[in-house]
């Protein structure tokens, strides 16, 4: 099966084609995120262009944005003012004339962990990407589900503490502390007792925020991806701590927490859009 996964970052284009789960081919460009929207177009054509062959059998998008999933139509996309609502997918198939599916980046990850990670062998995980932002992606009987409106498993929104998860589980929570995670990583791989301090504290909102997601969907796996995840020596165990006072002792000894591995996951995860389409995934 050959495919290509498109990824619009925060501030790259990448694109690149997949034949038979390998990647083979891929680039990159700069997104001038003041350019009209058909400027922008013309580069995400430039970059598929490069990787199109003969015998593709479908294109995947992966985008910062809320996408109405049957139309393919991505609305407010978070790093090009000038794409309020493009219809991508009806251009992408009029211009490439085959199959094409657009999702957000989260539910991207996820599906990319399904099909080429660390959720080969389940049947329910959910991927946690922590970078920035807190953007979650849920497969469910072995498929990638991203509801009805692409907002299904946005855990991050949910109400907690003073704020929301979002707020305590991913770059901003560092940010609230008046540094960054990239700052405390460094340091609290040289010994910094303040920044293992902050970590331990970091772990246990992971660990309130991982109890939350087993008591709505009692998941096999739960992948953590993005930057954050990164430093996950320095918090899984006080999120480990946290976790011990969920109810059902026996859930969480079966969970499997991982930690992503795929290089180019956002092209990769793009691509598997296809493959889950082809075997069955449903919209």
């Amino acid at each position: 099966m050959s495919v290509i996964g498109a990824d619009l970052g925060g501030t790259n284009f990448r694109a690149g084609r997949v034949d038979n789960g390998a990647l083979v081919q891929s680039a990159a460009a700069a997104i001038d995120g003041g350019a009209s929207m058909d400027k922008v177009l013309e580069e995400l054509y430039r970059l598929i262009d490069q990787a199109a062959v003969p015998g593709l059998e479908g294109i995947g998008v992966g985008c910062p944005s809320l996408v109405d999933l049957a139309e393919g139509v991505i609305y407010d996309t978070t790093n090009i003012p000038s794409w309020k609502e493009v219809p991508l997918k009806s251009l992408l198939e009029k211009r490439y004339s085959v199959p094409v599916r657009v999702d957000n980046d989260a539910n991207c990850f996820a599906v990319g962990e399904k099909y080429f990670g660390k959720a080969k062998e389940f049947s329910s995980a959910v991927g946690l990407i922590m970078g920035t932002g807190l953007g979650s992606g849920l497969i469910l009987n072995d498929h990638l589900y991203s509801g009805r409106n692409c907002g299904a498993g946005e855990f991050g929104m949910l109400p907690y503490l003073n704020g929301n998860f979002e707020d305590y589980c991913s770059g901003r929570f560092f940010k609230s502390q008046g540094t960054s995670g990239k700052e405390m990583f460094a340091l609290a791989r040289s010994g910094d007792a303040a920044a293992l301090a902050l970590f331990e504290e970091f772990g246990g909102h992971v660990g309130e925020l991982v109890k939350t997601i087993l008591y709505a969907l009692d998941p096999e796996l739960i992948v953590f991806g993005g930057s954050v995840s990164q430093a996950h020596k320095f918090f899984f165990p006080a999120m480990k701590d946290a976790m011990s006072s969920f109810a059902f002792t026996r859930a969480v000894g079966r969970l499997r927490l991982e930690v992503s591995e795929i290089e180019n996951i956002a092209i990769l995860g793009a691509a598997a859009l296809c493959y889950d389409s082809k075997a069955g995934g449903t919209l």
